[in-house]
């Protein structure tokens, strides 16, 4: 009985923990779009994707509606998107997205995570042969055909269609992902979340204690309040 709590309190520790990283992420996402485009999700396409990821996140509506009203107010601060490079611990390549509105901040503490933790940083770009921006999408499965849904898709640039656990993931280039989100709405699939990410072209294979120390890096990156994104080639 006793294992039997602490196991679930555990995982509700846990899960409220990637909330606590999740929410804060998202509400910054829905302040860009609604500065960029205006607060009506309608004439969003940015907005409406942001408010679909903080569905899929289970963010309550409160808060997305406090994100959307925060934003509309001209004293609300403005985010710059930075995006920062550079090497971890054994030649791991790590990407870092960021949205602050202090650079000097934020590069700061980005350059001393991976100064402490074994890392160096690059100059903008140093990576980009490393990596491809593709767009992914997840769609609840709801009994949907893999093979018909590829075939609907694939003229709206769908280059991969595949199953994961109980979701179908579709994959698009990054110039394809806003033709494939609006045809995605336009068939009112339940998709879940829409995300531009960046896809390792080749992987680093580290020992286990290497793959720990690269690790550590990446998880205090994650942590920053400035940082949306990281991605990183480690296998």
């Amino acid at each position: 009985m006793g294992r039997a709590f602490e196991y679930r309190k555990a995982r509700k520790m846990a899960r409220w923990g990637k909330m606590s990283r999740i929410f804060p992420r998202i509400s910054k996402e829905i302040t860009m779009a609604t500065k960029a485009g205006g607060p009506d999700p309608e004439n969003n396409s940015r907005l409406r994707v942001a408010i679909q990821n903080a569905k899929g996140a289970l963010m309550p509506k409160d808060r997305v509606e406090a994100a959307i009203k925060r934003a509309t107010n001209k004293d609300e601060k403005d985010y710059e998107e930075v995006v920062y490079e550079g090497y971890g611990p054994h030649g791991v390549a790590i990407v870092v997205e960021t949205a602050t509105d202090n650079p000097t901040r934020t590069v700061a503490n980005v350059r001393h995570l991976f100064s402490k933790y074994g890392g160096s940083m690059g100059t903008t770009g140093s990576l980009s042969f490393l990596f491809e921006r593709k767009g992914i999408f997840r769609i609840k499965a709801e009994d949907l055909s893999l093979e018909d849904l590829e075939l609907e898709l694939i003229d709206y640039g769908a280059e991969d269609v595949r199953a994961e656990d109980d979701e179908v993931v579709v994959v698009a280039a990054f110039a394809d992902f806003g033709q494939m989100q609006k045809a995605l709405e336009t068939r009112g699939l339940p998709v879940i979340s829409s995300e531009l990410q960046r896809i390792p072209l080749s992987f680093t294979e580290l020992s286990e204690a290497q793959e720990e120390e690269a690790m550590k890096l990446i998880e205090f990156l994650e942590e920053d309040e400035d940082v949306q994104n990281v991605f990183h080639n480690l296998a």
